[in-house]
């Protein structure tokens, strides 16, 4: 509660009045801040001390921001799961494919090695019929009856 005094001129006994109820208000005040109670700046009272309620108001303040930060964290901690989790899928695709290949050039190689066998035994054979071919005689073809008729005929046309 303020007081406005409109006089200029101030008597002793005034004076004496006034600072005997600034001792009184600042005794009074001691004792409720003994008992736990205090007086805000708008004079109303409190049970906390005005400088304990300032800090709890920071305190709570800070926490807020910390929660906000912590959810901002967990947004980005979260979008990086993602990440990691989709480049392991495709990781693990590549490696399938990879290996897929490597078993299929295996495949072909292996093919390869029999088609060479194969053929392989098929020139054994050829070389073993040719040299039944070479170890018989060879015997003259049998002339048609066309050339031999040609030899026999006179060169005259008789």
């Amino acid at each position: 509660m303020t007081h406005l005094f409109l006089t200029a001129t101030v008597t002793p006994s005034e004076q004496n009045f006034s600072r005997k109820a600034g001792r009184e208000t600042a005794m009074a005040k001691d004792i409720l801040g003994e008992a736990g109670l205090h007086f805000d700046e708008l004079n109303k009272l409190r049970v906390l001390d005005p400088e304990v309620t300032q800090q709890t108001i920071e305190l709570k303040e800070e926490c807020k921001d910390f929660v906000d930060k912590i959810g901002q964290f967990q947004k980005i901690v979260g979008g990086l799961i993602e990440l990691v989790d989709q480049l392991a899928k495709e990781a693990e695709n590549e490696k399938m494919k990879a290996i897929g290949a490597r078993n299929l050039l295996k495949s072909i190689a292996k093919q390869r090695e029999a088609q060479q066998q194969q053929l392989q035994a098929l020139i054994a054979e050829k070389k073993m019929q040719l040299e039944r071919c070479l170890g018989k005689e060879i015997k003259p073809e049998p002339r048609s009856l066309d050339s031999r008729l040609h030899r026999t005929e006179p060169k005259d046309g008789y």
